[in-house]
């Protein structure tokens, strides 16, 4: 199966925001991949407030977060891997989401090889 990441950060995203409180997002910086205003990481970590009136072009995918933001006055593009995703939660109150860590490349099972086992017929005896 693929991650369940994806859809639950865009799950509590609507659902913070249809609350009418600001969503913010705990980011490891140092993640590969992580395109972030390095001079505002603390301990390798980062938070935006991805708010719709703080962000444009907001992408919350199924493996990167982008959007543009400004930092300090200075235009920036930001591109999150999703897996770099830490947290999710309402700055008003703090409810929200902690994301447990993934391996990358999660992958489906293999399938079984051969042809699937025949099902049995089944068998009823009456039992007195």
């Amino acid at each position: 199966m693929t991650s369940s990441r994806p859809y639950l950060l865009r799950a509590l995203y609507d659902w913070i925001i249809d609350n009418g409180m600001t969503p913010h997002l705990l980011v490891d910086a140092e993640y590969p991949g992580c395109e972030v205003p390095r001079q505002y990481v603390a301990d390798g970590r980062i938070v935006f407030n991805v708010n719709p009136a703080a962000v444009n072009g907001l992408s919350l995918g199924n493996d990167y977060v982008l959007f543009d933001a400004r930092f300090g006055g200075t235009p920036m593009n930001v591109t999150i891997p999703l897996l770099a995703v830490l947290a999710i939660y309402a700055r008003e109150n703090g409810r929200g989401m902690v994301f447990n860590e993934e391996e990358p490349g999660s992958e489906p099972p293999p399938e079984p090889e051969g042809p699937a086992p025949k099902p049995s017929r089944p068998s009823l005896r009456v039992v007195k």
